[in-house]
């Protein structure tokens, strides 16, 4: 049986009547076209130098020794490499991708001293992967770890005392795992009458956002204030409120470039103003962050 020395490994590929072909002969020993050769193969690169080549194969004949013929093969792909590259597109990996079982062999040895250009045409690049049976590379998964924040966090006063405030560690972990452009609450986080001075049993609140903002280094918030009851914020207090969460956060460590503020007044209102009762003016009157980058 005729033995064809093959430069490239052979592999099965999905799709294969999407390839193209072309192929360029040689010279019994040679691995230069001659000149007939040449001219045809320039004359293939000015026509077809809107594809792409996904594989040159060199083959040779039965002629020689095995470790002859394989290095015959290489040469004659590099050859044609070099005639095309930079000329047409063309994969990196072309010397290893082989469509070489496609061929019946020819009892003809002049037709098997050959190079053969496998390539797509323009309109199959975009399914090139495909066609070639090229599956595409699953990423892992990578899971962020869950963080453990504490139920109770004990704080020095600057009068020497301990104050110790209850943490909600379930909306700690709603923060840090929140995507961009959520947003939340901050549930029971009150403010002295009309001033942006917390009171004091909310700091617990102001914490909670305080470890979250230290353990997820990546977290970048937009804090919001909002206000009840009337139609105008003639104050700013909407603003002051909000900006007084971040200079919290800046005096205890957090980065500013992290950090941001705007108050919307009562422009935003989840019931409609005036309000008919408490609980509609408590939900108008609050503070949400919304998360910008985690």
């Amino acid at each position: 049986m005729l033995r064809i020395l093959l430069f490239i490994l052979f592999f099965n590929i999905l799709h294969i009547n999407s390839q193209e072909q072309t192929s360029f002969y040689f010279d019994s020993n040679q691995f230069e076209l001659k000149k007939a050769e040449l001219s045809k193969l320039n004359d293939w690169i000015k026509q077809n130098n809107k594809v792409k080549i996904v594989a040159i194969n060199g083959y040779t004949d039965d002629d020689g020794s095995v470790g002859f013929n394989d290095t015959l093969a290489q040469k004659r792909v590099n050859f044609i490499f070099e005639q095309v590259q930079e000329k047409v597109a063309i994969r990196s990996d072309f010397k290893t991708r082989s469509f070489g079982k496609l061929h019946q062999q020819s009892e003809d040895k002049a037709k098997n001293r050959r190079v053969t250009i496998y390539y797509l045409e323009e309109k199959d690049l975009d399914r090139e992967d495909e066609i070639l049976g090229i599956k595409p590379v699953e990423k892992p998964v990578v899971k962020k770890p869950k963080r453990v924040f504490p139920e109770v966090i004990q704080i020095k006063n600057p009068n020497g005392s301990v104050s110790e405030y209850s943490l909600n560690r379930e909306f700690m972990q709603q923060i840090d795992e929140a995507k961009p452009g959520e947003k939340l609450k901050l549930e029971n986080l009150n403010f002295q009458l009309n001033t942006f001075a917390i009171v004091n049993e909310s700091r617990g609140k102001l914490y909670e956002l305080l470890l979250v903002m230290q353990q997820n280094p990546k977290l970048e918030i937009n804090i919001q204030g909002h206000l009840c009851c009337m139609p105008t914020d003639r104050n700013n207090l909407s603003n002051q409120r909000a900006k007084a969460i971040q200079q919290f956060l800046i005096y205890n460590g957090i980065d500013k470039s992290r950090l941001s503020y705007q108050g919307f007044g009562s422009s935003q209102p989840i019931y409609a103003i005036p309000e008919k009762n408490e609980e509609e003016r408590a939900a108008n009157r609050r503070v949400e962050i919304e998360i910008i980058k985690n």
